[in-house]
């Protein structure tokens, strides 16, 4: 396996943001691969990422990602539970929301079934890198099949 070569992105902005978001979608992570880290005003999240871009057929691959999100002010949760570290969630999308004053807003991640984490942000700066080679994924994603009810 490992035909698509890894990567390692940077975000400052929103579009910078979007190509991250398309790298990440239908990423899964438990709960507690998700970190704020409070004292430095950095959130981590480690993911199992599926490969959408470079994919020849058959179920995909996935690949070990860190993502980091710094320059953080507060971050809240919906439809989450923050305190259930095993728990898998699926990620859909990154998107950000312009704050009151430019460059601050908030990084929503948006996982399948409505839950959703706002991380409120100075300013966007996002890094992204693969962390391992890529192995077969068990199945391609279909958010069809998906389970919205929870």
């Amino acid at each position: 396996m490992g035909d698509t070569p890894a990567i390692k992105l940077a975000a400052l902005d929103e579009e910078d943001l979007a190509v991250i978001s398309a790298h990440l979608q239908d990423a899964v992570l438990p709960v507690g691969d998700l970190r704020w880290m409070k004292n430095t005003a950095k959130l981590s999240i480690v993911a199992n990422r599926y490969v959408h871009f470079g994919n020849k057929g058959g179920a995909g691959e996935r690949r070990l990602c860190g993502v980091q999100i710094s320059r953080v002010r507060r971050v809240s949760a919906r439809n989450i539970v923050m305190s259930d570290k095993t728990a898998i969630v699926s990620l859909l999308a990154m998107t950000f929301i312009p704050g009151a004053e430019a460059p601050e807003g908030t990084i929503e991640l948006s996982f399948a079934g409505g839950g959703a984490i706002r991380i409120e942000v100075e300013c966007i700066e996002v890094a992204m890198a693969d962390l391992s080679e890529a192995w077969p994924a068990r199945a391609r994603p279909d958010h069809d099949a998906e389970d919205t009810t929870k």
